[in-house]
């Protein structure tokens, strides 16, 4: 393969890589936006969507697309009693702070059920389009990636189109920019904030499954993901859906572009490189204050 194919590759490969990622942080945002909580779990849930999408393939024949049907109300229910039953009784005073600590003992606990369940192994999804591949312009892309990115895609236009194009969207807008105005206007912000969480990890159900067409998943992977997450919703400014996703594109796209004169390992210290800029030059995030008027 040329040079020129080999850099056209990546940037197409680090465009879905990206889309998927703007997925995920979507999440993470959503839950930040709503009541300042740092949802360590996200990345939990989301590999343990990719261990039902595993296990209702090889256990019962259903492939892991159609288990979105199952997961991804499942998935919505237990954020909405996440948020009622735990999180909602913490004091705000100390809320940030006592949602990581909180999030983080969910995200063990879940690794250990997923630990016990299936044990350390990891495992694969082996799909019949599993090892497809289409060639675009000299460059050969898996199916499996192509079907990440669409669900990516439709997720994230369903989540825009929620938020932009009905009253609960723009409840929950109200909530994440001005609480206190939204309260005083008669917006239950309990229920919107119960809500908002379902959605939030209605992402991660999406993703996780996305993830298990093109990934060996273990339970432990989570750690794996929750710090480029965090980095990618703290560089799109937090509680920004658009910035998060504008930031995922970015860092998903020099992600895949480093790959190529350095190892996968060192390429992902760009997000902690783009975590620590942040943070010097600019909190507030290099995205979303300029996009979060567009949410």
């Amino acid at each position: 393969m040329t040079s020129g194919a080999l850099i056209f590759q990546s940037v197409v490969l680090g465009l879905l890589l990206g889309g998927l990622y703007a997925l995920l942080a979507s999440g993470l945002t959503l839950y930040f936006g709503i009541m300042r909580v740092v949802m360590i779990a996200h990345s939990a849930f989301l590999i343990l969507a990719a261990y039902l999408a595993w296990w209702s393939h090889t256990r019962i024949g259903v492939d892991p697309l159609l288990s979105l049907v199952v997961t991804v109300p499942l998935f919505f229910a237990a954020g909405v009693l996440l948020q009622r039953g735990l999180l909602s009784r913490l004091r705000p005073a100390t809320l940030t702070m006592m949602s990581v600590l909180l999030t983080f003992a969910i995200a063990v606990i879940i690794e250990g059920l997923l630990g016990y369940a299936f044990t350390g192994t990891q495992r694969r999804i082996q799909l019949g389009y599993g090892t497809a591949n289409i060639e675009l312009f000299g460059a050969r892309i898996a199916v499996v990636k192509l079907i990440a990115f669409g669900l990516a895609a439709a997720a994230l236009l369903t989540l825009y189109l929620l938020l932009k194009r009905t009253t609960f969207g723009w409840a929950l807008r109200a909530t994440i920019q001005h609480p206190d105005a939204a309260r005083l206007v008669g917006i239950d912000t309990n229920r919107v904030a119960g809500h908002g969480f379902g959605i939030g990890l209605a992402t991660a159900a999406v993703g996780g499954t996305a993830l298990a067409l093109d990934t060996t998943i273990y339970p432990s992977l989570h750690w794996h993901w929750i710090g480029p997450l965090m980095a990618i919703i703290v560089v799109g400014g937090l509680g920004s859906v658009p910035g998060a996703a504008a930031a995922a594109m970015v860092l998903g796209l020099t992600q895949s572009l480093l790959q190529i004169p350095l190892n996968t390992t060192w390429a992902q210290t760009i997000f902690y490189l783009a975590l620590l800029a942040t943070l010097a030059f600019r909190p507030q995030g290099f995205f979303g204050g300029r996009l979060a008027q567009r949410f």
